[in-house]
């Protein structure tokens, strides 16, 4: 029976998502505020629903705090629907974003899609190629700055280039693939990254050695 951390402080919404998750086989533990959700979350789960205005401490801060330890699939909940609260919390590494009042039934799909992606991702924890190193688990990559942490779109991004190594990968299967087909970025945007990439992890950006583009193709990452 997979588990799912309930943050919700809304009475009415707590008892239609715990009846309906528990109809579905899911376990549900609820935490009401902020604090009550980082105090429960040092149990093992699956899954965390998280509303973002909280009492105590917002959504926002929980999912930054969960992130510092966890890749666990979050899906906030919210009334706060502008693209500035959605972009908000998809930087903070939470995988998805439902404004309230939201379908139940749509809900009950995502979980169910993210939980068996979580369970389905590639088991590696650690990469290494020339000098670099990245920690798929932590965020954390060694590079030409030496240590830092990285954002959880850079490592999905870092993550399906390494899989599909001295593969050619389009841009329509990367905005696919770590963007989703409810995002809208342009093309450039991938563009920063790979530039991003390059100043972690090329002795010469200028002449990548690993992270190449091929113009009006895709992005290829390359180990002879």
């Amino acid at each position: 029976m997979k588990k799912i951390l309930l943050v919700e402080d809304e009475e009415s919404l707590i008892n239609v998502l715990e009846l309906n998750l528990e109809i579905e086989n899911y376990a549900v533990t609820v935490a009401r505020d902020g604090e009550e959700a980082l105090r429960k979350f040092k149990d093992s789960f699956d899954l965390v629903i998280l509303d973002v205005m909280l009492p105590k401490l917002s959504g926002f801060d929980v999912c930054e705090k969960i992130r510092q330890t966890s890749q666990v699939p979050i899906i906030f909940t919210s009334a706060k629907g502008t693209s500035t609260d959605r972009i908000t919390g998809l930087k903070l590494g939470a995988d998805d974003y439902l404004v309230k009042p939201f379908n139940l039934e749509e809900l009950l799909l995502r979980i169910g899609i993210l939980i068996n992606r979580n369970q389905h991702d590639g088991e590696i924890d650690h990469f290494s190629f020339g000098s670099n190193e990245i920690n798929f688990k932590t965020y954390e990559i060694v590079g030409n700055n030496g240590k830092e942490v990285i954002s959880k779109r850079e490592m999905e991004l870092l993550k399906l280039l390494i899989s599909r190594q001295n593969e050619v990968v389009s841009r329509n299967e990367i905005l696919d693939k770590v963007w989703g087909k409810d995002n809208f970025p342009t093309t450039r945007t991938i563009d920063n990254y790979i530039l991003s990439f390059r100043k972690y992890f090329e002795k010469d950006p200028r002449n990548p050695e690993f992270f190449k583009s091929l113009r009006g193709v895709g992005y290829k990452f390359e180990i002879k």
